[in-house]
């Protein structure tokens, strides 16, 4: 394991210093629970999601506890399950990839592998990935893990300061060195009229070779961001926020058009599972219009493993989240259910691998979970 040296080490915060958002080191997330126990990035992206914490301006890593004991909460948190519920590091108000957060990510990812579990582990990073990393990578003997190496081709520093070269070098370098991990392109976001052109297209079409699987996705564009841009004087690339990403109808389409017969997908966790030969943990299989691009094997893999759980299994789970009262109905391949906080329905998402939506935010036909903005009815 890569050992952090005095000057990698991270310079404790006290979290009443941070904003509410930022205090609680672990959040439960689509992707899974979530630890985020390291806050600050200098990357300066127009559009992250630090924009959402109140974290933007915190440009300077530092640490709200620490490793042993971030893994320590994340392990014991009432909603983890051995070897089932995804993680993720490090994704939400920093890049695990950076020199000075690097030796924790790899201290977490250690004592996780060493606890035996077999959990989903995905990390996102932007920066730079050395042939180093990736033997610590391949070292780890239990964890699953996928890199997702996000990508945009966005050449205006205005929004995206770090560039995309450095993004895909190191998709090149995890990929030829992998072993027991595996590596996802994540094409991210995807706007229209700056870098969804049939040249950006292409150039991803042709990144996605050294890749295991390649996940595409859009903008969240939201008040935070939209504050952000005009205070900067960037124009808005859309005439409204959303509170789901945006990606046009028209995007998507010429994509699908470009990357023909490339392991494509919609969904993060579609590409992780297929990168690691598994049914989809999200359950995306229920709603067939989500999978109608993944390749034929994976929809096999995944019509062998999704079942409809039965109500006794729902409602033991709802009762251990705390939820044991809430009203839930099948409709359209998906659990739909009223009154469960997010954390909660994401929970229940995992341990069932079966889609939860959540009545007050339907999701509307083709749409993929996606914002209306571009698309027709």
């Amino acid at each position: 394991m890569t050992n952090a040296s005095a000057k990698d080490e991270i310079v404790p915060v006290d979290p009443t210093d941070l904003a509410e958002s930022l205090r609680n080191p672990i959040d439960y997330r689509k992707s899974g629970l979530s630890l985020n126990h390291i806050v600050g990035c200098p990357l300066d992206c127009a559009y992250c999601v630090r924009h959402l914490f109140d974290a933007f301006d915190l440009r300077t890593p530092r640490s709200i506890i620490d490793d042993h004991e971030a893994v320590r909460r994340l392990t014991g948190h009432p909603l983890f399950r051995p070897d089932i519920t995804p993680l993720q590091l490090f994704n939400r108000a920093t890049d695990p990839f950076l020199p000075a957060v690097k030796p924790h990510t790899f201290r977490v990812v250690h004592e996780l592998d060493a606890r035996g579990l077999r959990n989903h582990l995905l990390l996102i990073t932007r920066y730079h990935v050395s042939e180093q990393d990736c033997r610590f990578l391949n070292s780890l003997k239990n964890l699953r893990v996928t890199l997702f190496v996000t990508y945009s081709g966005i050449t205006d520093e205005r929004i995206e300061p770090v560039s995309s070269r450095i993004a895909a070098r190191s998709l090149q370098t995890a990929f030829r060195e992998a072993d027991r991990y595996r590596t996802v392109l994540y094409w991210r976001p995807i706007v229209r009229g700056l870098n969804d052109t049939e040249g950006h297209i292409h150039a991803a079409r042709e990144l996605a070779e050294t890749a295991h699987a390649t996940a595409f996705t859009g903008l969240f564009f939201r008040d935070e961001m939209r504050t952000y841009y005009r205070s900067i004087g960037l124009p808005e690339p859309y005439e409204d926020v959303a509170r789901r990403k945006i990606l046009p109808e028209d995007c998507e389409e010429r994509i699908l058009k470009i990357f023909d017969g490339a392991p494509l997908f919609r969904k993060s966790s579609c590409a992780a599972s297929f990168a690691h030969g598994e049914a989809d943990y999200n359950g995306h299989f229920g709603i067939p219009e989500i999978c109608d691009i993944c390749p034929a094997t994976q929809r096999e893999v995944c019509r062998n493993h999704h079942l409809k759980p039965e109500r006794a299994r729902i409602d033991t789970l709802l009762a251990e989240a705390g939820s044991p009262d809430a009203a839930y109905r099948f409709r359209n391949g998906a659990i739909e259910v009223d009154g469960l906080e997010e954390e909660e329905r994401y929970f229940l998402q995992h341990a069932l691998a079966y889609q939860i939506h959540d009545v007050r935010h339907p999701h509307k036909p083709r749409r993929h979970g996606r914002a209306d903005i571009g698309w027709t009815e």
